[in-house]
C-alpha cells in the first residue's frame, strides 16, 4: 500500500530504480511503485509565471536604466527536466536575467521605450536557447517596467515640451498661410464683382444688428457718388467764361489808392 501514488492531469511522472532513470514516462492517474527500489519525480507542464528581478543596466548610448521582466515558460520534455537539470526553475531565473541584461546592453533607450515587442521577441530567442536542453521551452517574455533617472526624466518632459512648442508653431503658421490664401482669393472675387462687396456689407450689418447694445455707423455708399457724377453734367469746351470782377477802386493799369 506505500507503493501507490496519484499523478495528476498536470504532471508527468519520472520513476528512478536503483538510481537509474526508466524509459517509461508515467501518465496521470493512479501508479504503483516500488517503496524499496524506485523513486518516482512528478513534473509539472504547466505554464510557469516567473517574474525576472529588476536588473540595473546601461543602454548602448550610455544611459542608466533599472528593467523589470517577467517570463512564461513550461516543460515540454519530463525527462530532460529531471536528469539534465537539478533545478530548472532556478536555472530559468538566472538566464533570463544575464540575457536581460545582454539585450538591454545592445539597444538605445529609444527603442527600449518604443520598440518593445521587438526586445521581447529578442529576449525570447536569447533565453529559449540554453533552455532548449533542459526540456523547458520559453513561451513568452515581457519588458514589465523601465524606470529611468530623475535627469533623464526632466530632459525627455523638456524635449517633449519643445517638440510640442514647434508642432503649435507650424501649425499655427500653416493655418495663417492658408487664411491669407483664401482672402486673397475672395478680394479677387470682390474686386471683378463689386455687388459681391456690397452683399458682404450687408451681411457683417445684418451680424451686427443681431447683437444687443450694438451702435453701427454706416460710411457714405461710393454707389451714391457715382450716380451723381454721372447725373451732373460735364462742362462743354465752347462755354463762355465767367466774367471777371472789376477791382472796386483805382484804375485799371495804375495802383489802387489808399
Amino acid at each position: 500500500m506505500l507503493g501507490f501514488r496519484v499523478i495528476r492531469q498536470y504532471e508527468q511522472g519520472i520513476v528512478l530504480r536503483w538510481g537509474k532513470a526508466q524509459e517509461r514516462i508515467r501518465q496521470p492517474g493512479l501508479i504503483w511503485v516500488n517503496p524499496v527500489s524506485d523513486r518516482l519525480y512528478k513534473v509539472n507542464l504547466q505554464i510557469v509565471v516567473s517574474g525576472v528581478t529588476p536588473q540595473d543596466a546601461i543602454t548602448r548610448d550610455n544611459v542608466t536604466v533599472m528593467v523589470d521582466a517577467v517570463v512564461y515558460y513550461r516543460v515540454i520534455d519530463a525527462m530532460k527536466a529531471v536528469l539534465n537539470v537539478q533545478n530548472y526553475h532556478e536555472a530559468v531565473a538566472q538566464v533570463a536575467q544575464t540575457s536581460l541584461r545582454s539585450v538591454i546592453g545592445k539597444s538605445d533607450l529609444d527603442d527600449l521605450l518604443s520598440n518593445r515587442e521587438a526586445l521581447n521577441l529578442q529576449l525570447k530567442t536569447v533565453i529559449d536557447e540554453p533552455t532548449e536542453g533542459w526540456g523547458v521551452r520559453v513561451e513568452r517574455v515581457e519588458i514589465k517596467d523601465v524606470s529611468l533617472p530623475e535627469t533623464m526624466k526632466r530632459s525627455m518632459s523638456r524635449q517633449a515640451e519643445a517638440e510640442r512648442e514647434r508642432r503649435a508653431r507650424v501649425i499655427a503658421a500653416d493655418g495663417e498661410f492658408q487664411a491669407s490664401q483664401k482672402l486673397s482669393a475672395a478680394a479677387a472675387v470682390m474686386a471683378a464683382t463689386p455687388s459681391a462687396l456690397q452683399l458682404r456689407l450687408l451681411q457683417t450689418v445684418v451680424e451686427v444688428a443681431s447683437e444687443k447694445n450694438s451702435t453701427l455707423v454706416m460710411p457714405f455708399p461710393v454707389e451714391l457718388l457715382r450716380f451723381f457724377d454721372r447725373a451732373i453734367p460735364a462742362p462743354q469746351p465752347n462755354s463762355t467764361p465767367a466774367t471777371v470782377n472789376q477791382p472796386a477802386s483805382g484804375t485799371a493799369d495804375g495802383p489802387l489808392s489808399r
